[in-house]
């Protein structure tokens, strides 16, 4: 029988501390925080930020028109793709269980230049895709307190839920852990709530409905119909890495992380397409939602099967939901902030690597991650347009630095890298990594692809060059600051020395 993680080191918890504190020293660190997280903490953080209930009430309306009912089948697909990077990352963080993800771990893999790469594109992608959930959620609560719906109430409730996130962070660790878990649990229960209760109530159609387009593709091919529906696929599956972003909170994390990122992955998975489901067969005139004629079903449905109030007690559900989503996003960019503060890697480190003693937080890593998202959520109110711009490159970031990490950890594999923490994939880490980096790629080429062929040029092409631009800004400020050579902290070695050359190292590369 498989000893459990917890009984390992004669049961001792502080022997346990010990041995987590000895490998991050051997790593270079000594952490500040405590490790108050529970396993069913890291994985509801991880379950939180994924956030089926966001994603699928988000999305549902526009991938059942592109796709019609098939669309389901992309939660599936994406789901497997992304457990492919989330079994890569499983290997890294077991064997460098450091605050911050991505950024430590790209670090450890290549270099410090592709290490600041790696963290810039992603924090900024995290800023970006904190801003977008509380918007999110500001019709929601400005609809649950009665309030008319408009840019400036939408701003006001999204500016509140983003101060209650904060406040909820500044609280520590365990109040995070805590929170985890309610969202998680509120989140659970009402996804399993509203979807049966759909499924026994609402039902209209039965499991054929699922194979059949109802035209959807139009004058095209249904790949391409498919393609633009599996959006929905792709937006929802990220949020397993934030287990891993506060792996300095977590005891024995090498053992413990990597499950919770995979039960992330499967009961997040799971959730939403049985939301996607029960949605799907509750809505009694599908081609009206294809052509246009719907453009909230998810709405017309809630109220059709709870009535005004009982939609109300569901919109609630929701909200916790969103909330959670955003106070997960919320830790995972103030521990990157943090990462980068401490190893003096951008202006402001002296700042970002402060640490509270009596809370155990990163205060003002954890101040830029609401500072950052508030005036992006302000900026809607000189230009809604320029807001939906800003935000079309959320997805696409947190995929390309999901996919510099994975390209990293292929690359350590074929100069020698040996994954020598306690999660390996052993014979098949090389074809799952491959399999991996396939995935990624595909699915920031659907991203980027144009569909809007009536749309301006730069319009059409808004995923795309919003992620030049951010790429773009950070190359520009590598060449004007160097930042990332100010840092001695270890880098690149994942790889065995005997395979890296001298110009290797002294272009920190």
């Amino acid at each position: 029988m498989q000893e459990h993680p917890n009984k390992k080191m004669d049961g001792s918890a502080s022997e346990l501390h010990d041995s987590d504190a000895a490998h991050l020293a051997s790593l270079g660190y000594e952490s500040e925080f405590r490790r108050d997280m529970s396993p069913w903490a890291n994985f509801s953080l991880g379950f939180t930020y994924l956030s089926p209930v966001v994603g699928v009430y988000t999305l549902f309306a526009y991938a059942l028109a592109q796709g019609g009912p098939p669309m389901i089948w992309s939660l599936i697909i994406c789901g497997l793709g992304q457990l492919l990077v989330a079994l890569v990352f499983s290997e890294i963080v077991a064997q460098f269980p450091v605050a911050g993800g991505v950024y430590p771990w790209a670090r450890r893999l290549w270099g410090r230049k592709y290490a600041w790469m790696t963290g810039w594109v992603y924090l900024i992608a995290l800023f970006v895709t904190i801003a977008s959930v509380v918007y999110g959620a500001g019709p929601f609560l400005a609809e649950v307190l009665g309030f008319e719906v408009s840019v400036d109430s939408t701003i006001l409730c999204a500016i509140v839920i983003l101060a209650l996130s904060t406040i909820i962070n500044f609280l520590g660790t365990k109040v995070l852990a805590a929170a985890a878990i309610i969202g998680f649990t509120a989140e659970i229960i009402g996804a399993l709530a509203v979807g049966f209760w759909l499924l026994f109530t609402q039902r209209h159609h039965s499991l054929d409905v699922l194979f059949d387009s109802f035209g959807a593709q139009g004058g095209h091919s249904y790949f391409y119909a498919f393609a633009g529906a599996g959006l929905i696929g792709i937006f929802l599956y990220f949020g397993f890495e934030a287990c891993g972003d506060v792996a300095e909170e977590v005891p024995n994390p090498g053992a413990l992380i990597p499950k919770a990122m995979r039960r992330t992955i499967y009961i997040g998975g799971a959730a939403a397409v049985f939301v996607s489901l029960a949605l799907v067969l509750s809505i009694a005139d599908i081609p009206a939602v294809i052509a246009g004629k719907d453009v909230t079903p998810v709405d017309t449905i809630l109220t059709n099967a709870f009535g005004n109030v009982g939609a109300k007690i569901v919109m609630g559900i929701v909200l916790i939901s969103f909330l959670s989503c955003a106070i997960s996003l919320q830790a995972a960019a103030s521990r990157l902030a943090y990462s980068y503060g401490r190893d003096d890697m951008i202006v402001g480190s002296r700042y970002l690597k402060k640490f509270s003693p009596a809370r155990h937080i990163p205060p003002y890593s954890l101040l830029l991650a609401a500072f950052v998202p508030a005036i992006i959520v302000l900026g809607s109110k000189v230009s809604t347009d320029a807001l939906t711009k800003i935000i079309s490159f959320a997805s696409l970031g947190i995929y390309i630095g999901f996919q510099m990490v994975v390209l990293a950890a292929l690359r350590a594999r074929l100069k020698g890298w040996k994954p020598s923490g306690k999660y390996q994939l052993g014979k098949w880490g090389l074809p799952i990594n491959i399999g991996a980096l396939v995935y990624g790629i595909i699915a920031m080429i659907n991203m980027c692809w144009p569909r809007t062929p009536d749309a301006a040029w730069y319009d059409n092409y808004i995923v795309l060059v919003s992620g030049i631009v951010v790429v773009a800004a950070g190359l520009l400020y590598m060449m004007i600051h160097r930042s990332y050579g100010h840092s001695k902290m270890p880098y690149n070695d994942a790889i065995p020395k005997k395979y890296i050359s001298h110009q290797n190292n002294d272009r920190s590369m």
